[in-house]
């Protein structure tokens, strides 16, 4: 008897403020109910935000005042679930914190949002987060079931390259999968964001607890990704569903590429030296060098970088690649470019997994535990009951 289930990820891109991002996230959930899915996977980051291109003013031994400010906005922006620094576990997990007595609840009210829209959608959501607790940011993950609410949340262990400028790391702990029933398919998530899909043991670890849903939220729109889900796939013999978001960089935040005072001076040559000579783009792309001061210089500099600056609006600073791979690495739906708020469904068996393992089980009747052994600090491996 096939088991069957409708699987979406949403290719959107993270709105201007997070009562917006709220909104649109609801609208796709209602249109993946309305056409009958099942699971719905976000973004990475997608409430929140990805500071893509932001550098927040910071070199070896430098901070800028406009880097801290951009800071305190993406501070602003981010998602307080009511979670502690350390991460309190099954304590967040079960609601047994102490609330806010004004509020009733802990957070910013995010995590009785999305669990209301869960329970009345009937959407199982997987959604990426920028959480923040004390005064630290984390990119986190978060399973919200219709029937139970939030069955956990994980934390990114190791953000990349400039990443772990504003986000702090998680603990492996939080690897552990999570199961859902749902219309009589039993479902094992695990989740894996961006690149820590590419970390072998990490891998291992939900390997090991026969995940049979591998959820891969990501921020790499390189064309090599959906090779990797396609590796994940066959190595765990599970669906891989990844979702990343398409924008333009016109469509980033404000803070990230609004002007300061201070940018505004230096571009327009009140902060350059006397006699500094400036490059100037062409609508070519050819690069000229003029005498700060010239009126010919200004003219061409102010139709160069006009159209420079159009080009660099349309210009796409993550392209998607959000797809749905097979146990037996088959792309079910193909990485998908250039097209925002696409939502991207596939009905699947859940008995491929199983049909996938007659020869190969990463962590079974392959593994040669005899002669291998791997532990992860905080997690049991054993696959969930």
């Amino acid at each position: 008897m096939p088991q069957l289930l409708k699987l979406a990820v949403s290719q959107s891109y993270t709105l201007p403020t997070l009562s917006e991002t709220l909104a649109a996230l609801k609208s796709t959930t209602q249109e993946a109910a309305s056409k009958g899915v099942d699971i719905l996977l976000f973004p990475e980051a997608y409430l929140g935000g990805y500071p893509r291109t932001c550098s927040f003013g910071a070199a070896i031994g430098s901070r800028t005042e406009l880097g801290r400010e951009q800071y305190l906005q993406y501070f602003k922006s981010s998602v307080d679930l009511g979670d502690t620094h350390i991460g309190a576990g099954d304590d967040w997990l079960h609601r047994r914190l102490p609330v806010n007595e004004e509020t009733g609840r802990r957070g910013d009210g995010t995590r009785e949002f999305l669990e209301g829209l869960a329970r009345t959608t009937g959407v199982f959501i997987v959604t990426g987060v920028v959480e923040r607790a004390g005064g630290s940011l984390f990119c986190a993950a978060v399973y919200i079931c219709p029937k139970r609410g939030v069955i956990g949340k994980r934390r990114k262990l190791m953000p990349t390259g400039s990443e772990r400028l504003v986000w702090s790391q998680g603990l492996a702990s939080s690897l552990k999968a999570v199961v859902a029933t749902i219309k009589g398919v039993r479902v094992v998530m695990g989740c894996a964001i961006c690149w820590e899909n590419l970390m072998p043991l990490l891998r291992y670890s939900l390997y090991s607890q026969q995940v049979n849903l591998w959820l891969a939220p990501t921020a790499d729109p390189r064309p090599t990704w959906g090779g990797l889900c396609q590796t994940i796939a066959m190595e765990g013999r599970c669906f891989v569903m990844s979702a990343n978001q398409c924008q333009k960089r016109s469509q980033l935040p404000e803070w990230i590429i609004g002007k300061s005072k201070v940018q505004e001076a230096v571009v327009s040559g009140e902060a350059a030296p006397q006699g500094r000579r400036k490059s100037v783009a062409t609508k070519e792309n050819n690069e000229i060098a003029l005498p700060v001061g010239s009126g010919k210089e200004k003219g061409q500099q102010a139709n160069g970088e006009s159209a420079v600056a159009q080009d660099e609006e349309d210009e796409y600073v993550s392209r998607g690649g959000s797809c749905v791979v097979g146990p037996l690495c088959n792309f079910i739906r193909e990485p998908v470019w250039e097209n925002s708020d696409e939502l991207v469904i596939a009905e699947v068996d859940f008995e491929d997994c199983a049909r996938g393992k007659l020869d190969f089980d990463a962590a079974g009747h392959y593994s040669r535990s005899d002669q291998f052994q791997f532990s992860v600090a905080g997690l049991d491996l054993a696959p969930p009951p």
